[in-house]
Order: C-alpha cells, then sequence, then structure tokens
C-alpha cells in the first residue's frame, strides 16, 4: 500500500499549469514539522514537494497561497531524471488524491477554508453517534 497524509504549511505559492492534452497540473511544497525538535531545540521540519491533477489542482491553484495550512492525502511517487550537468538524480513528490484547506488564523474568518477531493473519491458524510457519558469510577483500569 502506498499512501501518506500529511498536514503543513504551503513554502511558497502553488504553480499552476495545463499539459499538451489540457488536464490541470498545480505543484506546490508543503513544510510539516516532526513531532520532536532537532539537537538545538529548534523544530525539525520536512518539506514535501505535492503535484495535484485536474479538478484538485485547479481548486488548489485558487485557493492556496504560501503560508496557507492544508491537508494532503495521496501516495509517493519516485521519479528518476538527468540533471543539466548530466549526472543521475531522484526526485520524491507526493501525488495528491485530496487536499483540504485548513484553517490558518483569519482566513476561516473569510470562509476560504474547505476541501476538494476528487469527484471518484467523495465519500458521504458519516452520522454523528450519541455518546454516554461514563464514571470513571466504573472503568477497570
Amino acid at each position: 500500500m502506498n499512501k501518506i497524509i500529511l498536514i503543513g504549511n504551503l513554502t511558497r505559492d502553488p504553480e499552476t499549469s495545463t499539459t499538451a492534452s489540457g488536464i490541470t497540473m498545480c505543484k506546490f511544497s508543503v513544510a510539516v514539522n516532526r513531532r520532536y525538535g532537532n539537537k538545538d531545540g529548534n523544530d525539525a521540519v520536512d518539506y514535501f514537494n505535492i503535484v495535484a491533477w485536474r479538478g484538485v489542482a485547479e481548486s488548489c491553484g485558487k485557493i492556496l497561497t504560501k503560508g496557507r495550512k492544508v491537508a494532503v492525502t495521496g501516495s509517493v511517487q519516485i521519479r528518476n531524471y538527468e540533471a543539466q550537468d548530466g549526472t543521475r538524480r531522484q526526485a520524491i513528490d507526493v501525488v495528491a488524491d485530496e487536499v483540504e484547506f485548513l484553517p490558518s488564523g483569519d482566513r476561516n474568518a473569510a470562509g476560504e477554508s474547505g476541501s476538494h477531493e476528487a469527484p471518484a473519491r467523495k465519500e458521504a458524510p458519516r452520522p454523528v453517534q450519541d455518546l454516554t457519558p461514563v464514571d470513571d469510577d466504573d472503568l477497570p483500569f
């Protein structure tokens, strides 16, 4: 199984383009904080290159900006290429199946939060179940 879920902030504005066959593509990078800091006590951060296609790409290109918080669900794709100096290189991208636009400060108040996912993967909302309160004294542990 090849599935990845990331939550982080865009490091730059997204780049949207269209292929020769008319398919929309959007590229952006997301900075994701690790749960622990580095040896200097600073936050440890990983950077991921994200590629979105079709409807997801169109929504990302219209809504996302540098600094915006997103949740990305997708798969990891490794590609090999030859650099200008003739050396073989490898790049790792996350191909986004779903991108959820998360609240980032005042942006949520402006109504900019929301989500977009590929239409084939859209799931119906799950019903909320009533929860019964439990007395801590009744727990066996």
